[in-house]
């Protein structure tokens, strides 16, 4: 079961997250594009980047608002100075972090900030961790996760962004009967049981919605949207931070 909200994530979180002034913003990755377009209509001009030609794509499809470029994390072809902010949404595990982070403070602006933001499930519910032991009678990684917190230590411990600010806010996301049924049986490892098996653990689920469940209201899913800010330091760069003269860059048609 993955651990990122359906919904979208509280407006006292963005207004953390979101630069103080509107600037220029370097979107990381497909998965931060919807946080970009809220950021976007706030005043921010909002470039994202992400290696998959196709992802680009259907960024650009789906949010018209939104310039985006195919380019590697690692790798950005971008002068120094670029962006007031780099944001990564639900996805720092992904990517190799010493190499992103060096890269991250070199397109950043003297008092530009790094933005990391991580959605996932409260389980510290009582109906949650009843779902999570009968999820785990099935599959024993049901509903664990960690590494992309785990991930977040890297930028504390990055010379580039020394001081890093953390703060939590609450989602909660309605959900009904159908839907916790559904998703439960989308798990990767959960929709490969045997039929009986299968149909064993979906009554399960159903049981417990029932009995947890207010009716008619549905039951309400927790999550817990986590918010890092950084703001970048230069001084440990291997070399001074200044605009290209020459070179290769690209000119944002803004």
């Amino acid at each position: 079961m993955t651990n990122g909200s359906p919904g979208s994530f509280p407006s006292a979180a963005l207004d953390w997250l979101a630069p103080v002034e509107p600037g220029v913003v370097l979107a990381i990755g497909r998965p931060s594009a919807v946080t970009a377009n809220r950021l976007a209509d706030l005043g921010s001009r909002v470039l994202l980047s992400d290696k998959s030609g196709s992802a680009v794509r259907a960024t650009r499809r789906r949010y018209p608002s939104l310039q985006a470029v195919a380019a590697a994390p690692d790798a950005l072809p971008f002068v120094p100075c670029s962006f007031d902010q780099v944001l990564v949404a639900q996805g720092l595990h992904l990517l190799p972090s010493g190499l992103v982070l060096d890269e991250f403070a070199r397109v950043l602006a003297p008092g530009g900030r790094l933005a990391v933001l991580h959605t996932a499930r409260d389980d510290s519910v009582p109906w949650v961790r009843r779902l999570a032991t009968i999820l785990r009678e099935y599959d024993p990684d049901a509903m664990t996760g960690g590494a992309e917190l785990y991930s977040v230590a890297s930028i504390a411990a990055s010379p580039h962004f020394p001081v890093v600010e953390h703060r939590s806010f609450r989602l909660w996301v309605p959900i009904t009967r159908d839907g916790l049924l559904e998703m439960v049986s989308a798990a990767p490892r959960l929709s490969v049981l045997e039929q009986a098996d299968s149909d064993r653990l979906l009554d399960e689920v159903g049981h417990l919605y029932d009995t947890s469940a207010r009716a008619p209201e549905p039951l309400l899913l927790p999550y817990s949207v986590m918010c890092w800010r950084a703001a970048v330091d230069h001084s440990e760069l291997s070399a001074a931070i200044r605009g290209a003269d020459e070179g290769f860059g690209i000119n944002f048609p803004w």
